[in-house]
């Protein structure tokens, strides 16, 4: 189960692959028999359209292993044992169930969670009418939660995509899964809020946020409007118990065909960066920088050489819109920037001294998502390395128990900024530094506003 935290009293959690389910739905649906008529009245009914695209649900099972951490051991056997800290993780195996929608029925392939699938060695697909298959992992995105598998079938049933960009606060939403493992099943509602960020669920966020009810299990199943297309992939719920109380969260179907499209060609994520740091806008800001918007991702900074530098945006400067659609905020622009591939050209909007003006701008690499911090050095591996523009370092977003990176001494939090007497900005330059040293290493970290040295060999 995905580590849950904790949002206006209610425990967050996300709907992982240890229970079943999904929503799914498929490609333009026949409503020539609809509305159905009872007794001379007009019954309106979703059957039709479910009917053509309930076989894009698939139910998927996965069987694997993963690490947990070893009990305290017992003061008197630490001398056989060693000590805590020398302790590792014991691989413990499980098996797990989630959904997926099939969307594409030439070539089999399937998008789900990436939490779904996450140590699996192996995985199963059932499919509507009964059929099992064994599918294979096309690469994935933990960042932002989505998978792409592909199976090997005739006579698949795919969805169609919507346009999510095009979605109201109050257009109707359609949930098909298997909540629990108790079956396929479908759920209704609206859609309640659309840009859902801050959630601290991925690393990338842009949700839709609906009512239809979402419970443990429809992880990587499908949110669809009434035309049976795909408007996102369910991720999360809001709930004190894992239970819905009307609050759930998709990952929206642009930002999934966006980030699947990279998979498809590379293999894995290829993600495009912008080089700002900033804020959302809100009356503090706009009332300081004499701003008459309310809405919008203000730029605090522009890093030297980057993408944002290149095409003339400046800081002050406050983006509201991409490629002709509006931005709210600061953390949707770097959710939409995010699932956009290197080397796209986006157009963006930008309000400066008053007037609006349009840049175009060709994004760059994130190359800290290219670069193995096991491949840096050894002593890293275990550790999730993040650059940080706003501070000039290296964060270190989380460190995996039992790793090197834990042996070492280092921690989630911690802000790698430099190596021995040499000042790093990130994680191409810490890659640079270390590809031709040897022996002792002193890396220079700043944890909780306190210097110090931790030392690698």
């Amino acid at each position: 189960m995905k580590k849950s935290s904790k949002l206006s009293k209610l425990s967050l959690v996300v709907s992982a692959a240890l229970f079943s389910s999904t929503l799914a739905l498929t490609s333009a649906p026949v409503l020539a028999n609809w509305p159905a008529q009872v007794d001379g009245q007009v019954m309106p009914s979703l059957a039709p359209m479910l009917e053509h695209t309930t076989p894009a649900v698939v139910s998927i099972s996965v069987i694997g292993t993963h690490k947990v951490p070893q009990q305290n051991v017992p003061e008197a056997f630490k001398f056989f044992f060693g000590n805590k800290r020398q302790s590792q993780p014991q691989p413990q195996p499980f098996r797990g169930l989630g959904s997926g929608v099939i969307i594409d029925s030439e070539k089999g392939y399937i998008v789900t969670n990436y939490h779904v699938i996450e140590n699996a060695d192996e995985i199963m697909v059932t499919l509507k009418d009964g059929r099992q298959l064994e599918a294979i992992k096309i690469g994935s995105d933990a960042k932002s939660d989505i998978a792409l598998l592909q199976i090997k079938s005739d006579n698949l049933t795919e969805i169609k995509l919507a346009d999510s960009d095009e979605l109201r606060v109050g257009d109707f939403a359609i949930a098909i899964g298997s909540p629990f493992g108790l079956g396929q099943t479908v759920t209704s509602g609206i859609v309640s809020a659309l840009g859902r960020s801050n959630l601290n669920i991925e690393h990338y966020e842009d949700f839709i946020q609906t009512d239809a009810a979402i419970n443990s299990g429809n992880s990587g199943g499908a949110l669809v409007n009434l035309r049976g297309e795909l408007i996102g992939i369910n991720t999360a719920i809001i709930g004190p118990s894992g239970g819905n109380v009307g609050i759930g969260f998709a990952i929206p179907s642009n930002m999934m065909h966006n980030l699947i499209k990279q998979i498809i060609e590379f293999g894995e994520v290829h993600r495009g960066i912008l080089g700002v740091s900033g804020r959302s806008v809100n009356s503090e800001i706009a009332k300081a920088m004499e701003l008459d918007i309310s809405q919008g991702g203000f730029i605090e900074q522009v890093m030297p050489d980057s993408a944002a530098d290149e095409a003339g945006i400046k800081a002050g400067d406050v983006i509201v819109g991409m490629n002709g659609k509006a931005i709210k905020s600061f953390l949707e622009l770097r959710a939409k920037i995010g699932s956009i591939g290197a080397n796209t050209t986006v157009n963006l909007t930008i309000i400066r001294d008053g007037d609006k003006k349009v840049f175009t701008v060709k994004l760059k690499q994130d190359q800290s998502a290219e670069i193995s911090p096991a491949s840096i050095h050894r002593m890293l591996a275990g550790a999730q390395l993040e650059n940080s523009t706003k501070k000039q370092a290296i964060i270190i977003e989380q460190v995996a128990q039992g790793s090197p990176a834990e042996m070492a001494g280092l921690k989630a939090g911690d802000l790698i900024t430099g190596v021995n007497r040499s000042r790093i900005k990130d994680i191409a330059q810490l890659r640079d530094y270390l590809k031709d040293k040897t022996g002792v290493l002193a890396l220079n970290i700043v944890r909780d506003n306190h210097v110090q040295y931790i030392m690698i060999r």
